[in-house]
């Protein structure tokens, strides 16, 4: 019933990414709270909050399918060094101009586009290097793990973000997560090289074209990709959360709403070695999100913290079902040729659902309310989930079967 560590006992490379990619992750959410805060101190405006989701996915929409074709080309390890060098410069940027009199919102939106940018070759290569560090067998723990790893930093994270910022600061707090990523590029310097599989196809238009033919012929991934940017565009509510600590009357509750979401992700973690026995994987899938639809209804009509609170441990705990069964159904069917290429496609899923999903909210809650946004986004996140069924038939009726696995993976 409890987590299985064995990835982490066996297998040395695997267990220094994953070091590394904890302590980053920590860093990453300490910024993941930040930037928000401190363009709402600068406009007190959750438009403006949620445009950054805007800013953020357009070139995350350019990189992706670059990133992933990259990562599929050349050796997975340098290419994910670049990026963290990369994103370090970026994190030290929003230190310097935290530390300014006046910092610049321009400024904020130009580093946090190009930040996005690079995380567009940095996930492909570290989803697509993650299944070549263990044994195949180990795949299904390894999604587990990969969910503790982001739902531990997610819960401490934002909390350690409301601490530092209120005790220390936003310019000391952009300085910490440049500094996990120092850890993690040692870490990284660490490990043995990773390079293409044999005959690799190079960078260019027909690499990306051929891992896109591949995902459109496979029902399960189309289901993966459709059912969560649904349940996340009109159902992510992170853009408010500022907005919602303020009408609590309790600024210092932002990093409380944070947290929320991952502590429910963290609890299904823990308690995730039931998943091998559900082979029903596209209705995991399709019902969890449902799940997430109804916890954000009830946020709407959260009357204190400790409510919203509540409903946002219930829709991360549904989200963490949804994501376990999504990168399993990932994991064990795309071939080592193709995973870069294909994680490319899948950050464009995960990550297109929740920055359009905050631009919806932060506009939405402008407009017509605080409440009214988080509800109706949640009452349509729903409707739409659930038209997925007779929608995707094939992904509803997806079952994982050991034969299926092994003849998929070594196609």
């Amino acid at each position: 019933m409890f987590l299985d560590i064995t990835p982490l006992r066996r297998h040395r490379d695997y267990r220094l990414v994953f070091i590394g990619q904890t302590v980053s992750s920590f860093g990453t959410f300490l910024t993941y709270v930040a930037l928000p805060v401190q363009i709402y101190r600068l406009t007190k405006s959750s438009g403006i909050v949620g445009l950054v989701s805007a800013a953020q996915f357009i070139p995350l929409a350019c990189t992706a399918l670059w990133g992933g074709a990259f990562a599929d080309a050349f050796d997975r390890r340098r290419l994910l060094l670049l990026c963290e060098v990369l994103l370090l410069c970026g994190s030290l940027a929003l230190c310097v101009n935290a530390f300014l009199p006046t910092p610049s919102v321009l400024l904020i939106f130009v580093v946090a586009a190009l930040m996005s940018a690079v995380s567009g070759f940095h996930t492909p290569a570290l989803e697509s290097l993650t299944p070549r560090l263990v044994d195949r067998e180990a795949l299904p723990a390894v999604s587990a793990l990969t969910g503790l790893r982001g739902t531990t930093a997610a819960i401490a994270g934002p909390a350690l973000a409301g601490i530092l910022i209120a005790a220390f600061g936003l310019p000391f707090t952009f300085g910490v997560d440049a500094a996990t990523y120092a850890i993690s590029l040692l870490c990284l310097g660490a490990i043995r090289s990773m390079p293409p599989v044999e005959g690799a196809p190079a960078v260019g238009l027909a690499s990306i074209v051929g891992g896109i033919r591949y995902a459109i012929s496979r029902p399960e991934l189309i289901g993966t990709y459709v059912v969560d940017i649904v349940a996340m565009t009109f159902a992510m509510p992170l853009a408010v959360f500022p907005q919602m600590a303020a009408q609590f009357g309790d600024p210092a509750a932002v990093g409380v709403l944070y947290s929320a979401m991952s502590l429910g992700a963290f609890t299904v973690t823990i308690f995730s070695r039931w998943t091998r026995g559900v082979h029903r994987h596209g209705a995991a899938v399709i019902l969890a999100a449902a799940s997430w639809g109804f916890a954000i209804i009830g946020l709407g009509f959260a009357s204190s913290l400790w409510v919203a609170f509540i409903c946002l441990v219930l829709a991360g705990g549904a989200d963490m079902i949804s994501g376990l069964f999504r990168q399993t159904i990932w994991n064990e069917t795309i071939p080592t040729h193709l995973r870069g290429r294909l994680a490319g496609i899948e950050q464009l899923s995960y990550m297109t659902g929740p920055l359009l999903g905050n631009t919806r909210a932060g506009f939405m809650a402008e407009r017509f309310g605080l409440g009214r946004s988080i509800t109706t986004g949640g009452i349509i996140c729903v409707a739409a989930v659930l038209a997925c069924i007779p929608l995707l038939p094939a992904f509803w009726r997806y079952r994982n079967t050991p034969a299926r696995q092994s003849a998929e993976h070594s196609s």
